[in-house]
């Protein structure tokens, strides 16, 4: 891990207080002073550990852009659909047969990067009937998915792949590289 800069920390705490002011929804003085103070503080702890490319790599406006409409459209459309899915299974289990187990599917070429890998990991993760396990690299640089996958229609690692992974590494990768 290198060495955190100024700016590390500067991109840390300008994110953690845009956090801090979506959850207060507050612009007294009073909460806006505390909001500089923990996410200075925070981003003092942090800043190391969260950014490792450039440090103001996510404020480039097409990617927030991007990220806005990944997360309000695209993401939110596939956890419903996995909600209702599940919802069946759960309400109706004499109806559907349905069984679980873990996969290893393979992760898309054009994301590489740490923040991309994990960010399709928690997509998955969010989508009910779905939970990463791993994340794994092999010896040809390949990257992997652990699925543990509630209902297990597909055993093909490709087929298996498309229908748990979605579009959600089409969009990431336009996000991350």
């Amino acid at each position: 891990m290198r060495k955190p800069s100024l700016l590390d920390w500067l991109s840390t705490c300008i994110t953690c207080f845009i956090f801090w002011t979506l959850l207060t929804w507050s612009l007294s003085v009073r909460d806006i002073l505390l909001g500089l103070l923990v996410s200075g503080v925070v981003a003092a702890v942090t800043g190391g550990m969260l950014v490792h490319e450039s440090p103001f790599y996510m404020y480039n406006p097409v990617r927030l852009g991007l990220m806005f409409f990944y997360v309000a459209v695209i993401l939110m459309r596939e956890i419903i659909k996995a909600n209702i899915e599940v919802a069946k299974i759960v309400l109706l289990p004499e109806k559907y047969d349905y069984r679980e187990g873990i996969i290893r599917i393979k992760g898309a070429d054009n994301i590489k990067s740490r923040y991309g890998l994990s960010h399709v990991a928690n997509c998955i993760t969010m989508t009910p009937g779905t939970i990463t396990l791993e994340v794994a690299e092999d010896e040809n640089g390949d990257n992997y998915y652990y699925i543990h996958w509630l209902n297990m229609t597909e055993t093909d690692r490709d087929k298996a792949g498309e229908m748990i992974k979605g579009t959600f590494e089409k969009w990431l990768g336009r996000i991350w590289k």
